[in-house]
C-alpha cells in the first residue's frame, strides 16, 4: 500500500507572453545584404522606422536600446569588410540596424517544468514556520530548447505555497570570459567531445600548462589559416566552443529573480540546459554556496555540467570532468562526506552510481549504488535531486521508468556517514501520475529535480507530463518509518 501524500492545488504553468530579445542572424552574406540596404536610406527614414519600434518594445524589454546596440555592434567585422565606418553611424542608425538583427524568442512556449528548490538566501522579515524558497524550472521554447528560469516561494507555517509572480522583462545576463585553463583537464574533455586527435595535439604542443582564453583564441586563429579546407577549420572551432563552455554571467542588480533566465551561451549547450539540480552547500567552515548540476547538449553530444552562485546575481559555470561525470543525472550532496565531496550520478543511463572526490569539478571511480528492482522501475533508476540530510540518513528522491515509459516517483534511504550503503528503498511509487497529470508535452511522466524539507513535512516540487509544475506534501516520520520497514 502507498504511503498517502497531499497534493498541493497550486501549478506554474508557461507563459509564451515572457519573451527575450535574442540576437538573429542568418550568414555573413544576407546580413551584408541588409546592412547595404539599410546605409542607404536617409536619416530621417531612419529615425521614422525606429522611433515607433523604441516605443512598442520598451514595454516588452527593460532596455531595448541596449538591446538594439549590442547586436549592432555584433556586426563590425562586417561593417569593415564592407568599408563602412561604424564609428561614423548616428544613434539612430545603429538602433535601426540593430532592430534587423533582433528576434523575440518565448522562452516559455511550450514548456515550464522539472524544478528545483532551495533556500533563498534571503530569510529577513519572516513570522515563525515562513520560509521564502528559489526554484529553478527547466523552460522549453521554440525548437525544443531549453534554459533555467527561476520564481521565488513562499511557504507558511501550514505549508501553504504561494508561488510569487513573475515580473514584467526577462533579461539574459552580461557574459564574462575570464576563465584560466588547466591543460591537461581541457585536453581530457576535448577527447570525449570527438574533437580530431590530430589539432588537440598540436594546439596541447603549443599551450602553457595554465592558459587563458584570449591566447587559446589568438592561437587557433592562426592555425586556421593554415587550413584549406573548412572542415579541418570546424575542427578548431569545436575547439574554441569547448572553450566557451567556461565562463561567468552576471546580472544587473535591478532584476527580480524571476526576470534573470540562463539561456544556452556555449556552443556545446546551444540545443539546451536541461534539468538544473540546485543544492545550499554548507562547507566544513560552515559557510555556504549554491551549486547546480546541469546537462548541456549540442544536439548529439552530452556534457554536464556545474554551476557555481552565492547570490543568484552572479554565477560561474564549468565542464565537469571524470569517468563519473558522463550522461545525464547527476546530483551534489549537501555537504563534504568523510571529508570529500559526495555526488550521485546514472553514467550508465539505467542505474545509480555514487563517488566521490576531494575537487568538485573531477569525478571518477563511480560505484554502483543501486540498479532497478521492482517493475515500476524496470527500465531505469535515477535520482530526482540532492539527498537530503536527516538523523535516519539522507533521503534521496528517485524516478523510476516502467512499462508504456511511465515514470514515477520513489524513495531511498542512505546510511548517514556511508551513503554507499542503502538502508531502506520504497516498494511501491510515492508518487504516480494521476489523471489530471498524465497529458502534456511528455505523456505519463512525473519528474523532480530537488525537494525540501519543512515542518517536518518533505516538500516536492515536480513536473507533469513535462508541461508546467505542482507540489506534492509528504510526512517526513511516515516517509522515514516507511522506507525502515521496506528496507532493502
Amino acid at each position: 500500500m502507498r504511503l498517502p501524500i497531499v497534493r498541493k492545488p497550486i501549478r506554474v504553468n508557461p507563459d509564451s507572453r515572457r519573451v527575450i530579445a535574442r540576437f538573429f542572424f542568418n550568414g555573413n552574406e544576407r546580413a551584408k545584404q541588409v546592412l547595404q540596404r539599410v546605409m542607404v536610406i536617409s536619416e530621417d527614414t531612419a529615425f521614422g522606422i525606429v522611433s515607433p519600434l523604441l516605443q512598442e518594445y520598451s514595454k516588452r524589454h527593460r532596455n531595448i536600446t541596449r538591446v538594439l546596440n549590442r547586436h549592432c555592434s555584433k556586426l563590425k567585422p562586417l561593417f569593415e569588410e564592407l568599408g563602412i565606418d561604424f564609428d561614423t553611424l548616428t544613434v539612430y542608425r545603429k538602433l535601426l540596424i540593430g532592430s534587423y538583427f533582433t528576434h523575440e524568442y518565448s522562452i516559455e512556449s511550450a514548456a515550464f517544468f522539472n524544478p528545483s528548490i532551495v533556500d533563498d538566501p534571503d530569510q529577513t522579515e519572516l513570522e515563525d514556520g515562513q520560509r521564502r524558497v528559489i526554484m529553478s524550472f527547466r523552460a522549453v521554447g521554440e525548437g525544443h530548447i531549453s534554459s533555467i528560469t527561476f520564481r521565488r516561494a513562499l511557504f507558511d507555517k501550514n505549508n501553504n505555497i504561494t508561488v510569487l509572480p513573475a515580473g514584467n522583462y526577462i533579461d539574459e545576463a552580461e557574459i564574462v570570459r575570464n576563465a584560466v585553463y588547466n591543460k591537461r583537464l581541457f585536453f581530457e574533455k576535448a577527447v570525449t567531445t570527438q574533437i580530431n586527435i590530430d589539432v588537440l595535439k598540436e594546439l596541447e604542443s603549443k599551450l602553457d600548462h595554465h592558459f587563458e582564453y584570449s591566447t587559446l583564441r589568438r592561437i587557433i586563429l592562426d592555425s586556421q589559416k593554415l587550413q584549406e579546407n573548412d572542415i579541418n577549420k570546424l575542427e578548431y572551432d569545436k575547439v574554441l566552443w569547448l572553450a566557451d563552455s567556461y565562463y561567468e554571467i552576471v546580472f544587473s542588480l535591478d532584476t527580480d529573480i524571476s526576470d534573470r533566465v540562463i539561456f544556452p551561451i556555449s556552443e556545446y549547450e546551444r540545443k539546451g540546459i536541461e534539468d538544473a539540480r540546485f543544492v545550499k552547500f554548507t562547507d566544513d567552515d560552515g559557510s555556504t554556496v549554491y551549486y547546480a548540476t546541469y546537462t548541456a547538449y549540442d544536439g548529439s553530444l552530452i556534457m554536464p555540467k556545474l554551476l557555481q552562485t552565492t547570490d543568484f546575481y552572479n554565477f560561474r559555470i564549468m565542464p565537469l570532468y571524470g569517468a563519473g561525470a558522463q550522461n545525464k543525472n547527476l546530483a551534489l550532496f549537501p555537504r563534504k562526506i568523510n571529508g570529500k565531496y559526495a555526488m550521485i550520478s546514472r553514467i550508465d543511463g539505467c542505474n545509480n552510481y555514487i563517488m566521490y572526490s576531494d575537487k568538485i569539478n573531477i569525478w571518477e571511480e563511480p560505484e554502483l549504488l543501486q540498479e532497478p528492482r521492482f517493475t515500476w522501475e524496470f527500465i531505469q533508476i535515477g535520482n530526482c535531486g540532492s539527498p537530503i540530510e536527516t538523523e535516519h540518513g539522507w533521503i534521496m528522491i528517485t524516478h523510476g521508468v516502467g512499462p508504456m515509459r511511465r515514470y514515477v516517483l520513489g524513495a531511498s534511504l542512505l546510511k548517514l556517514d556511508d551513503p554507499s550503503v542503502e538502508i531502506g528503498r520504497l516498494k511501491e511509487p510515492l508518487i504516480i501520475p494521476n489523471s489530471d497529470e498524465r497529458e502534456g508535452y511528455v505523456p505519463n511522466v512525473i519528474y523532480s529535480c530537488g525537494s525540501i524539507v519543512n515542518n517536518n513535512k518533505l516538500i516536492i516540487p515536480y513536473g507533469l507530463s513535462d508541461y508546467s509544475t505542482s507540489f506534492v506534501e509528504v510526512d517526513m516520520d511516515d516517509l522515514i518509518n516507511r522506507l525502515k520497514e521496506d528496507g532493502i
